[in-house]
């Protein structure tokens, strides 16, 4: 049997009009639709890309000339002056605030989130599976400040005796001291935030974890695996990328978060003492600039808060970037 470049002569047969079959790499090659999509395609990417770079350019621009002018070390003090004729500012207590606060709901909303999955679909019965996922993905509908009400009216009344206990037994502990704040304090809206992150882990670990191979999962079972180490074995290897990305993606939303934030943490006073007690009060890079932003007078002011912003901006940026480092190096891994 004859052939030309390695394609058999059978399959140069005519097709039903006549006309030689496309190969499999040439199938889409010279459709409108095709071209159309992939054009679309490449266009939204670009624009993604060019959206993400102006607002890095903005920030920059913006931040810089207060930065300049700057009296105070912008990195470790907690002064917040921008003000006057030699502005001071530092992000130290907003930083700690933001990632103390968002790393509490990480390690609440992570393990719940990916446990809720599993049950969803390993071990919950076919009626319960869809009414209960779908009762867990309606608390991503919730606002913001339907949170910070309910945390505020609700939540904190039943916290309050649990915080209390935990300073008199842990209050040793320089992270469970006690700081005589009334209030929310940083450990309270770490709680909130995982409440509000939940959703994103369950819905996406849930669909990764739907994704098993059957074939992986049966051949476990055939091999005399219990329940759990089939899951073990099968599921939770095969889905720790997409955990992973539901983790990042859930963090980014928590280091953001707003609304909540600023109605539940204790704002502390001027020249208030501070410490590293997850108990003690204090603000986020949001919450900050929420709440001052009727002191956007002047460009000094303005860049300084611009300066916060970028912070925040950057911190988002390596979180996600350290999270598509983790899932590309566990793909390559798999493969």
């Amino acid at each position: 049997m004859s052939t030309v470049t390695g394609v058999s002569a059978a399959d140069q047969s005519p097709g039903p009009e006549g006309r030689p079959p496309l190969h499999a790499d040439q199938a889409s090659t010279g459709r409108l639709g095709d071209r159309v999509f992939g054009g679309a395609a490449t266009a939204s990417g670009l624009v993604v890309i060019a959206v993400v770079t102006l607002i890095a350019v903005f920030l920059v621009v913006q931040a810089v000339p207060a930065l300049r002018n700057n009296s105070e070390n912008f990195f470790t003090s907690r002064v917040w002056a921008p003000g006057g004729e030699q502005p001071g500012f530092g992000i130290l207590e907003f930083l700690w605030t933001t990632v103390a606060a968002s790393t509490i709901a990480m390690l609440i909303a992570v393990p719940v989130g990916v446990a809720v999955a599993l049950f969803l679909t390993q071990y919950a019965p076919g009626w319960l599976r869809r009414p209960a996922a779908t009762l867990v993905d309606l608390l991503a509908a919730v606002p913001s400040i339907v949170y910070g009400l309910w945390g505020l009216i609700t939540f904190f009344p039943v916290w309050k005796p649990v915080q209390t206990w935990i300073e008199e037994t842990l209050g040793w502990v320089p992270v469970f001291a006690p700081a005589g704040i009334s209030g929310g304090t940083i450990f309270f809206i770490g709680i909130v935030l995982s409440i509000m992150v939940l959703p994103i882990v369950t819905a996406l670990s849930r669909e990764v974890f739907a994704q098993t191979p059957v074939a992986h999962q049966e051949g476990a079972l055939a091999l005399g695996a219990t329940q759990w180490e089939m899951i073990r074995t099968a599921v939770l290897p095969f889905g720790r990328p997409g955990v992973i990305s539901a983790a990042m993606l859930a963090l980014g939303r928590a280091l953001g978060e707003t609304i909540a934030v600023t109605f539940l943490v204790s704002a502390l006073p001027d020249g208030a003492k501070w410490t590293f007690s997850l108990f003690n009060g204090g603000e986020t890079f949001a919450s900050k600039i929420a709440n001052n932003a009727a002191e956007f007078s002047n460009p000094g002011k303005t860049g300084a808060y611009i300066a916060a912003g970028l912070v925040l901006f950057v911190l988002t940026f390596i979180v996600n970037s350290i999270a598509r480092v983790v899932i590309e190096r566990r793909k390559a891994f798999t493969e």
